[in-house]
């Protein structure tokens, strides 16, 4: 009998996501986390639920799956996580839903977990409410009652971001920067007048990278981890050998002004789609506007390599100036692309009490963490790279 990977599988899917692929359970693993695999076959009168540590299954085409990270945080406790995931066949199935969230739920509580928290890449409706053009996906706002019936909660704890920007790659260069507001394409033309110029990098980037990184989280205040855990990730990525074409690839850009390193980004693709993950710059020669060069560079890297969406990751809750996500979003409207609203991160307290508890102490122990962080992470930023 045929095994299939994991990553053949759910690359079968539509929109799979980069979060449920085995590399992104191998970075995780290297932080404590423990992958389990989950599909659910279709026998016609339901669905049958099979899981595997190896990820490798008999069946290509399941009608749903799952990659459940699991992580030890008591002794005979644990905590579980499906980073966008459930992946489904036919969301519009509610007896499908139904299923997957019960074998969800009974898989948390066979494996002692105080919860299960999942965030499916499914849509809210498409831009931003009130405004000409945006409208409500029936289907997405009917499973958000659906877990609220069930006895999910809505999560205190959001790990991925809950709105992004997709930039639709179908169409030729030409209309795609035709979509784009004229600002960004004077700006886009301007870093290249400038000098600038865009190169793909490699695994000897990595380290200079992420100081960059550090310096562009320290300027613009938000916290990021250390430096083994993105050197690890984006490692992982880009593989020391060539992938399958199921796999997912990393690819680093650059941008230089003669011959010196003023921005990066690290872009990743899975499927059809590309996301833009990761993005720093220098304050040195910012006029040159590098980051509008690197993320049409990444638009095109991303069509050549067969995406038909660019996920720009990352926007705002509240579409005002009050959200920290506002001036990014001002950046990465610019690119034409279209506000997708999904539902977030929903937690199931499979034991209830330890869940109240572990939801109100960690997130006070997660900001003294971060604090260090942000300590270590500003001395990284100003280390000099020679």
């Amino acid at each position: 009998m045929a095994q299939y990977s994991w990553n053949q599988i759910i690359s079968g899917f539509e929109n799979p996501h980069l979060l449920q692929t085995s590399q992104w359970a191998e970075v995780k693993r290297h932080s404590g986390w423990m992958a389990h695999y989950l599909t659910w076959i279709s026998d016609g009168d339901g669905l049958n639920l099979i899981a595997s540590k190896s990820g490798e299954f008999e069946v290509l085409k399941p009608a749903a799956a799952a990659l459940v990270l699991e992580r030890k945080v008591l002794p005979g406790l644990s905590v579980m996580y499906t980073p966008k995931g459930p992946l489904l066949e036919d969301w519009a199935n509610r007896s499908y839903r139904e299923q997957i969230l019960l074998d969800l739920e009974v898989f948390a509580k066979k494996a002692n977990a105080i919860q299960l928290k999942i965030d499916p890449d499914l849509e809210l409706g498409r831009g931003v409410p009130g405004e000409e053009g945006s409208f409500e996906d029936p289907m997405g706002i009917d499973f958000l009652e659906e877990l609220g019936q069930r006895g999910w909660l809505f999560s205190t704890d959001q790990i991925q971001f809950r709105n992004t920007v997709l930039v639709d790659l179908l169409e030729d260069e030409d209309q795609i920067l035709a979509r784009m507001k004229s600002k960004t394409r004077y700006n886009i033309r301007l870093s290249s007048r400038k000098g600038i110029t865009i190169r793909q990098g490699d695994g000897n980037d990595l380290a200079d990278l992420y100081q960059m990184y550090a310096n562009t989280s320290v300027r613009g205040d938000f916290t990021i981890r250390g430096e083994d855990y993105y050197l690890g990730l984006w490692r992982t990525f880009l593989g020391d050998e060539p992938l399958s074409e199921q796999d997912p690839i990393a690819q680093p850009l650059i941008a230089e002004y003669e011959g010196l390193p003023v921005a990066g980004a690290v872009i990743f693709r899975f499927a059809d789609r590309a996301w833009y993950l990761h993005g720093m710059s220098l304050p040195e020669h910012s006029e040159k506007m590098a980051p509008h060069l690197i993320q049409w560079e990444a638009m095109r890297w991303a069509k050549s390599q067969g995406c038909t969406v660019y996920d720009m990751w990352g926007a705002p809750d509240v579409f005002d100036e009050s959200d920290s996500m506002w001036g990014v979003y001002r950046f990465k409207r610019g690119y034409g692309g279209e506000l997708a609203r999904t539902m977030g991160a929903w937690d199931y307290p499979a034991k209830p009490f330890f869940y109240h508890l572990y939801t109100r102490w960690v997130p006070r122990l997660l900001n003294v963490m971060r604090w260090f962080g942000n300590r270590q992470t500003r001395k990284i930023s100003t280390e000099d790279p020679n």
